[in-house]
């Protein structure tokens, strides 16, 4: 027999015992709660009553004083009016379920709405004078009002004592139907537990030492250890524990590649760190070496750039002597044009070479300083600092007829000056590259940012002459230029751009349209008041 039908005939007889213990259990709880919810309503009810009878007797005593000493504010203010009003609308939703205490409530509401008119009526009559102050002290002192006052307080009595007879009834109801709760829900557990005493007697009978003997391999499979002898027989029990023993097999299997992956996983991450470090020394030689390289060779393109003066010089004095010399004009002629020709072009094609020289020289320096130089994590305003680039380009923006605008910019986190430098190369990029033949139009914005975005992304876009498709993967590369008859430089901007934005964590990318439009992405991390900004040098 299978363990569900043992288990259905073991749990039919407790379970149904147990059935109609809970439904009398449930029916129980429901006459307690509706119990004392009506006694919690009784006690609401008194003091929302309370609530209302205070004010009207605070009321009419301050006519009284209204009266007395010519004041028709007294007594009449609107806001406590609305006030009692207010919580004699409350007492009448409380009781609406009661039709003889909702009667008293409107009793009640009536009778403050007639003392509020003959108060409306006692302030006319203050307001109008002497003459109608004594008026209304006069029917103060005949007791016009107080009859009111009188009747709201004989109401409200009926109301309280029946609402307090209501209260005492409830009350124990409520704790009737506590004891009886405490009772059925005692009877119920006794039953409960006599069931599931004859039901576990009953079920142990048959397979409480082969439960016992598979809760044991259950347990050393959890703690890794050795299963004992299988179970026999043929219903779940046994499967259940043939099961375990296989799951310890599988597992025995599993901790051994295991234990092959976690040594393979370690090996190629000391492997991994080693690069890393192989990479970042040998990064900051590559640095250094061309740090000290352009470093020597700017002496001797010094040397160069003066001996190429001093030949130009010594040039020109030979042209004057040889003007001022016996020789022949034909001789004359001669050695002046290969002076004019020959030598001066050829001091002229040295110097370029010179100036071309250390033109790339000094992009290597500042390509070099680019990874070495410190970087300070602080709040950088850059919508700030993009109002300064613009402004200091606004002689070549005018002379351009560029249009520029400037959306919003949140601040970044990162090192102002190295920041500057970025929106800075961008934006001259995009002034020195725009199309002659259409006006220029050059939009500097951000990215609105994700939720959890960890990075806040810039943007430098313009309608220039755009970069062709096969020198997209190049534009970050040194000394890589497009449009070399266009503007000036060596093409080191973008690569000095792209080792700033690294270093800051961020990245940067661009998107282009040959002859349309070309547009710089540029990510930087957010500033936001928790960011540790700090002068400590980022890495």
């Amino acid at each position: 027999m299978k363990l569900f039908t043992k288990g259905l005939l073991l749990i039919a007889l407790p379970a149904g015992f147990q059935l109609l213990g809970l439904l009398f259990v449930f029916k129980v709880q429901a006459d307690a709660a509706d119990a004392a919810d009506k006694s919690t309503l009784s006690k609401q009810v008194l003091t929302a009553a309370n609530r209302v009878e205070i004010p009207i007797l605070t009321i009419q005593a301050d006519i009284r004083r209204a009266a007395i000493v010519n004041d028709p504010t007294m007594g009449n203010d609107p806001a406590l009016w609305h006030d009692v009003e207010d919580r004699a609308a409350t007492l009448v939703d409380l009781v609406a379920h009661n039709p003889p205490q909702a009667e008293h409530a409107r009793k009640i509401t009536a009778d403050i709405e007639a003392f509020r008119a003959w108060s409306i009526d006692i302030a006319t009559q203050i307001a109008s004078g002497s003459s109608g102050s004594g008026m209304a002290l006069q029917r103060i002192r005949e007791g016009s009002g107080k009859q009111i006052v009188d009747q709201f307080l004989e109401d409200m009595d009926s109301f309280l004592t029946e609402e307090r007879t209501l209260d005492r009834e409830r009350a124990l109801a409520a704790e009737a139907a506590r004891h009886q709760q405490i009772i059925v829900l005692i009877t119920a557990a006794a039953v409960a537990l006599a069931a599931s005493g004859l039901a576990a007697y009953l079920f142990t009978r048959n397979v409480a030492d082969r439960i016992e003997t598979l809760t044991a391999n259950a347990g050393r499979l959890a703690d890794n250890v050795a299963l004992a002898a299988p179970v026999r027989g043929s219903d779940e029990i046994a499967e259940l524990d043939r099961v375990l023993h296989q799951s310890a097999l599988r597992l025995a299997s599993a901790d051994r590649a295991e234990a092959g992956f976690r040594e393979t996983l370690e090996k190629r991450a000391d492997e991994l760190a080693a690069v890393n470090e192989h990479l970042r020394q040998q990064t900051q030689d590559n640095e250094m070496f061309i740090y000290s390289v352009s470093h020597d060779l700017r002496s001797p393109l010094v040397n160069l750039q003066g001996f190429g003066k001093e030949l130009a010089l010594v040039v020109q004095d030979i042209r004057v002597d040889i003007e001022g010399s016996a020789l022949p004009e034909q001789q004359k002629k001669s050695i002046l044009t290969l002076i004019d020709r020959d030598m001066r072009e050829s001091l002229r094609f040295l110097q370029t070479a010179v100036g071309r020289a250390a033109g790339i020289i000094d992009a290597l320096l500042r390509l070099s300083r680019a990874g070495r130089v410190e970087y300070r994590r602080q709040q950088v305003d850059v919508a700030a600092i993009t109002r300064r680039v613009v402004d200091a380009m606004s002689g070549s923006i005018r002379e351009k007829g560029v249009t520029i605008t400037v959306g919003e910019l949140p601040p970044a986190l990162g090192d102002t000056t190295a920041i500057e430098q970025v929106i800075g190369n961008l934006v001259a990029n995009a002034v020195n590259y725009l199309d002659p033949a259409r006006p220029g139009v050059i939009e500097i914005g951000s990215l609105p940012a994700a939720q959890d975005a960890t990075l806040q992304t810039y943007y430098v876009k313009d309608n220039g002459l755009g970069i062709p498709a096969a020198y997209m993967d190049k534009m970050f590369r040194a000394f890589q230029r497009l449009h070399g008859d266009v503007a000036k430089g060596e093409g080191i901007g973008l690569a000095l751009i792209r080792r700033v934005v690294e270093r800051h964590g961020g990245k940067v990318w661009v998107e282009s349209e040959e002859g349309k439009q070309t547009t710089f992405f540029v990510s930087l991390p957010p500033w936001t008041p928790e960011a540790p900004a700090s002068p400590n040098p980022t890495e």
